[in-house]
């Protein structure tokens, strides 16, 4: 789109409201425990993909830190301390196998009176915020609403909301809230008129209260650049400017595609400006279209994706949620997910993404945990991770990888270690004490809770959760696939065996796990990575590369082409480092834990059908 208007905004904010709210920038920090001499680059998005300084592509995958943020009992901050943050930041790298989290933040406690930011809160939120950056965790910061403000609901009410302050609530005359019949919560975004006026006004700007919040968060954007050091600030990848948007109600003969052009996409072009005059010009803003662009129901799903925004380009990221309606009704889906479920969903928000010239990220994905429909959890999310990795479902993968796509970044909803130890008192009302699941509106997603000893411990299958993923390829990815082995009760997924047309390849694998990354080197320097599941001990880990093989690979130096080495932060994460010296030529590594003290003889086997197999499927 023209950026006219966009640098105009800029110039006014700058000579208008610079609105700094705290010293220079610090120092530079040491660098991490276990850095490489390549690690702790800055991203941006190029060509379509996330790029660290080195020009590798990169892969966000974590969690959403967390829920607790939409709650009152830690006043709007993720976690109770700082020791907390940094509990739950080397139990998310070292457990959950991620690298960067979307770490909510609350637009009610970081303004709780008109124009006045409380940087107690922006303090502490900093602090949590720091614990994940020093664990070698990016962080995307996102100011979170839900139903638009816990102060639109009675004591008594069955809902309750989260984003907006009092005071903006306050300013509106809106009806006493009510949803009707409304078993699940998110159905007051359409039926709430309390929910869809207080929303309205916002997109319209009513009493300032858009102002407002620009104002909140620009000075939220400069209070973090100048009190994180310029190490941490690098792994600050973005900012996720507000949480499923949705336009509360239309005007006469308006569409939700027409909103998004005429009011969303506005909005984003002043956060931009916003984020422009805090100092955060590299990073790009993280885009939500339309709440219900991609709903897999049909009487929900939204003509959008932001289709009129033109070329987003690298100072954007196409940024969605996706949740498996049909799944979580109970009625539309009765039976469990299969392989490629979400093939097609996904397939769809990676062309939006290419159309808009910028790379994608699903930021929230999740199924419930307890509940009449907890039963399709461990497949829904296998299926949700398959998307991730490849658009070509299990079946077809090895005859079909050129069709694989480009490896998607996603946060899984979400990472709450207070799961189930909640005391929340819904709405202020003391007799309405929340302390199971997420403590809000009857949810429970959280993949991890804290044990009886304080000990983080996960809630799902570490096989599902923990996994092998191309966190930076020193090329193109070609394609990518991941066989967890994951768990649906007693019975084993295995929706991506390997074909009987490789029987030395399907020998090594075994019934273990197995990943396989084909790329096309660019002349880097650095190595490509990939994350280590604990399930991938060094002594029982086995790579098939045409760049070499190991079974128990060496450490890491510069002149060993596969190696493993622990992942930056300190919290005894592992990766795979595989160096190639060439540009345009095309490389594939298998990576296994089936294997036990492989023969010369079968690992040299496994090579030549690998190497003449990439040949036929490189691209």
């Amino acid at each position: 789109m023209p950026n006219i208007r966009t640098r105009l905004l800029v110039v006014l904010v700058v000579l208008f409201g610079s609105l700094s709210v705290a010293g220079p920038t610090p120092a530079t920090a040491a660098p991490l425990p276990d850095s490489l001499w390549f690690d702790q680059t800055p991203l941006k998005v190029q060509n379509g993909r996330f790029v660290d300084g080195n020009g590798r592509e990169v892969v966000l995958r974590g969690y959403n830190v967390s829920g607790e943020t939409k709650l009152k009992e830690n006043n709007g901050l993720p976690f109770a301390s700082t020791a907390d943050a940094k509990k739950s930041a080397t139990a998310l790298r070292a457990l959950g196998g991620g690298n960067s989290v979307r770490f909510l933040l609350s637009w009610a406690y970081a303004e709780p009176a008109r124009g006045q930011v409380d940087t107690t809160y922006l303090a502490k939120a900093t602090d949590q915020m720091r614990a994940f950056l020093d664990a070698g965790i990016s962080v995307y910061p996102d100011f979170h609403q839900d139903l638009y403000s816990r102060w639109l609901f009675d004591t008594d009410s069955w809902y309750t909301g989260d984003g907006a302050p009092k005071w903006a609530v306050d300013l509106g005359d809106y009806p006493d809230e009510y949803c009707g019949i409304c078993p699940f919560w998110g159905q007051n975004i359409t039926s709430n008129e309390a929910v869809k006026q207080s929303t309205y006004d916002f997109w319209h700007n009513e009493y300032g209260l858009q102002d407002a919040f620009l104002d909140t968060a620009q000075k939220t954007m400069t209070y973090l650049r100048q009190n994180l050091t310029a190490d941490r600030f690098a792994g600050v990848v973005g900012f996720d400017p507000w949480n499923e948007p949705h336009a509360g109600s239309y005007d006469s003969g308006q569409t939700s595609r027409t909103w998004e052009r005429e009011v969303l996409w506005p909005f984003y072009e002043k956060f931009r400006a916003r984020m422009d005059a805090a100092g955060w010009q590299d990073k790009p803003l993280f885009a939500e279209p339309n709440l219900f662009w991609n709903a897999n129901l049909d009487f929900q799903k939204q003509e959008g994706g932001l289709l009129d925004a033109g070329t987003l380009g690298p100072r954007y990221v196409f940024n969605t949620h996706f949740y498996d309606q049909k799944a979580i009704s109970g009625i539309f889906m009765w039976g469990k997910a299969e392989d490629g479920q979400y093939a097609g969903d996904f397939g769809t928000v990676r062309d939006r993404a290419a159309a808009t010239g910028t790379t994608a990220i699903i930021s929230e994905f999740g199924h419930p945990l307890t509940g009449s429909v907890s039963d399709k959890a461990p497949t829904v999310y296998k299926a949700m991770y398959q998307a991730l990795d490849s658009r070509v479902k299990g079946a077809s993968w090895w005859s079909n990888p050129a069709g694989s796509g480009p490896v998607l970044s996603g946060s899984q909803w979400q990472w709450d270690i207070y799961n189930g130890r909640h005391h929340e008192l819904m709405n202020d009302n003391p007799d309405k004490v929340q302390t199971s699941g997420d403590a809000w509106n009857g949810e429970d997603l959280s993949a991890v809770r804290l044990d009886d000893s304080g000990k983080a411990v996960l809630r799902q299958d570490a096989r599902l959760l923990d996994r092998i993923y191309p966190s930076a390829t020193s090329g193109t990815t070609v394609a990518f696939t991941y066989e967890d082995r994951s768990r649906d009760g007693s019975t084993t997924l295995t929706w991506n065996p390997v074909p009987s047309s490789l029987p030395n390849v399907a020998q090594l694998v075994g019934s273990g796990q197995y990943g396989l990354l084909l790329w096309r080197s660019n002349s880097g320097t650095a190595p490509t990575e990939l994350h280590l599941p604990a399930t991938f001990p060094t002594a029982s880990t086995t790579v098939v590369s045409d760049l070499g093989t190991a079974y128990a690979p060496p450490s890491y130096g510069s002149a060993t082409p596969v190696g493993v080495a622990a992942e930056p932060g300190g919290t005894g994460s592992r990766r795979l480092l595989l160096t190639d010296t060439d540009s345009g030529v095309p490389h594939y590594a298998l990576v296994t834990n089936g294997a036990t003290a492989p023969s010369a003889a079968l690992l040299n086997a496994a090579r030549s059908e690998l190497s003449a197999w990439a040949a036929r499927n490189a691209g």
